[in-house]
């Protein structure tokens, strides 16, 4: 088993191999171009990026790093923040904000045409939607919802029910589960980091840019497992209850995912909770992935 120690004393090149990045994407390139120009200046084999965002919009895409990348998946149902311009085909009546408030529930969305999943009709939940400010025939929204909603149909349809039309204008993402663009890098920040750190040897910048990744599975019920029990997890074994010295799991479902760590706070794995971690014998969590 690979030990990396506790999260704040790993070296650059740890820290590299099972990292995050709360990258703030620049407009023009995809979100897989950008995850794989982290990877070649990171030089690590692999990144993945959490959640798909076009070319033309910014913001909040963390971006997981070398063995970080088998945990993509904790952001798969993460909520999402946006704002956005509502750009109306008419003036923005001033009864706005109650037709907002009908928005505020789950809606049912067609994929539109060109995207990467099948254009099924489904369920997506705005959870938050205020208008920021208005002015004419444009409005400025703030938006927390489902992942996979799509903005653009929302503006359309927030047209149709103002009777004169809308389409999207500019998109920028500000939440992505727990990130947000108060902790935003640039690339420019990620390069300047790398350049410090391997022309100075300093990598005070690189670690300002580039977190642990236990950062991202902060929000993930918890079981702190011994060094042994995570010896035997890294090998493919479930969790076992003998094996549990600690856990933060009250009033957490059975099968919900839940993140392992040694007692230094380094991960271990994800699971799925299948039984009583104070139990004297059993399964307590089935591996989902081994994160060593």
């Amino acid at each position: 088993m690979q030990v990396r120690g506790p999260p704040d004393d790993r070296d650059p090149e740890t820290l590299l191999e099972f990292g995050v990045v709360n990258l703030d994407k620049p407009p023009g390139p995809s979100a897989h171009q950008v995850a794989a120009w982290v990877r070649d200046m990171a030089g690590v084999d692999r990144a993945a990026h959490a959640g798909t965002l076009d070319p033309k919009v910014t913001g909040c895409l963390p971006i997981l790093t070398g063995t970080a990348t088998r945990a993509a998946q904790v952001f798969d149902d993460s909520r999402k923040g946006y704002v956005t311009v509502l750009e109306a085909h008419a003036p923005i009546p001033g009864d706005f904000e109650s037709t907002l408030a009908e928005f505020e529930a789950p809606l049912y969305q067609k994929p539109p045409r060109k995207s990467a999943v099948s254009r099924r009709l489904r369920t997506r939940e705005i959870h938050r939607l205020d208008a920021l400010e208005t002015e004419d025939r444009r409005a400025l929204l703030d938006i927390e919802c489902d992942s996979g909603t799509y903005v653009r149909k929302l503006c359309h349809d927030l047209g149709l029910a103002l009777g004169a039309g809308a389409h999207m204008g500019d998109l920028r993402r500000t939440q992505t589960g727990t990130f947000d663009d108060r902790t935003l890098s640039t690339m420019e920040d990620l390069a300047d980091g790398l350049a410090f750190w391997r022309e100075e040897g300093d990598a005070a910048l690189l670690r300002e840019v580039v977190s642990p990744a236990e950062r991202a599975l902060a929000h993930l019920p918890r079981l702190t497992v011994a060094p042994s029990a995570a010896e035997e997890i890294a090998h493919g074994a479930p969790v076992y209850a003998p094996g549990v010295i600690d856990n933060e799991l009250d009033g957490v479902d059975e099968h919900a995912l839940v993140a392992c760590y040694t007692p230094d706070d380094a991960a271990v794995c994800l699971g799925y909770l299948v039984g009583d971690p104070d139990a004297d014998s059993g399964v307590v969590a089935e591996l989902e992935r081994v994160l060593v």
